[in-house]
């Protein structure tokens, strides 16, 4: 016979991850702190496993809790969707989707992921920026479902991660037009030239300085930023030389306020679309696994 979940409980449990610490909810749940504890326990004992470790005084979520936390976000949506039906005030929820990207990733192939997702079904899309270690915490914890990214970290399958490359481009160096004498003569011609450059989170900022110290290339840099909005606004006002793919300036190249200098051979910037494991898996981000190319 299968146990009977307490869904008091449950609740209780599904505030507390969500808050971070026991104190922190019980606040919001206007109940005693060793209450709460005690209920906590309570719930981890009824179902035989260990909900949270305690880490640098804060609790985080074991393998357990983060397949606990889902199934309860899940029931308790079920169940107020249940009150708004028996009430004649239903409206179908839309899926979510919530999405993580690079600063360095190129706000176009967002916006292509996010027109593929809404093509796939009606959903709310939440959009999350930020650096790679930030996207997979939020990531491995389920409060994310999916990451695109330029940059993978040695070792990212081995983290319970899975990563798809979408694409992989070839990169350039390309400036505003007051730059087009350093075509000539290229590479050689930008040595010294003013750069806008990655900062050492990308991988594409390692290929550049193995690119310049084999092509002997001084380097000459103004502004280091991962955010690709920065980089092609710096160039386009004649701050400097900008690497990238040319998928990141189609539009600037288009409308004349950039160039493309020359191509670096060897350089390529490559992207993956990242998930997590989960025992319920989003729909929307299960078929942008499988069809989502640039």
């Amino acid at each position: 016979m299968t146990p009977w979940i307490n869904y008091h409980h449950l609740f209780y449990f599904k505030v507390i991850a969500e808050e971070g610490t026991v104190s922190k909810a019980a606040e919001k749940l206007r109940i005693g702190q060793p209450t709460l504890s005690a209920q906590l326990k309570q719930f981890e004992d009824s179902l035989g496993v260990q909900l949270f470790e305690r880490q640098h005084k804060k609790l985080v979520l074991t393998e357990y809790g983060k397949v606990a936390l889902d199934y309860s976000k899940n029931i308790f949506r079920l169940g107020s969707e249940m009150y708004e039906v028996l009430h004649d005030r239903f409206k179908p929820l839309k899926p979510t989707l919530h999405l993580g990207a690079l600063d360095s990733v190129p706000k176009q192939i967002v916006l292509q992921l996010a027109k593929q997702a809404l093509k796939i079904s009606p959903c709310q899309i939440t959009l999350s920026e930020g650096k790679f270690d930030e996207l997979h915490r939020e990531l491995t914890a389920h409060r994310m479902d999916l990451i695109v990214t330029n940059f993978l970290p040695n070792g990212v399958s081995g983290k319970g991660l899975y990563p798809r490359s979408i694409a992989k481009k070839n990169v350039a160096f390309y400036a505003a037009p007051k730059f087009k004498h350093l075509k000539k003569d290229f590479p050689k011609s930008i040595s010294g030239a003013p750069m806008i450059l990655p900062t050492y989170d990308s991988k594409l900022r390692q290929d550049l300085d193995h690119w310049a110290k084999l092509n002997q290339i001084e380097m000459n840099i103004v502004v280091e930023t991962q955010d690709i909005s920065v980089k092609k606004l710096m160039a386009t006002h004649e701050i400097g030389l900008i690497p990238t793919a040319t998928h990141s300036v189609k539009e600037q190249l288009a409308q004349g306020e950039l160039i493309e200098i020359g191509q670096l051979k060897g350089v390529h910037e490559e992207l993956f679309l990242v998930t997590a494991q989960r025992k319920i898996e989003n729909p929307i981000v299960a078929k942008l696994k499988d069809s989502f190319v640039i």
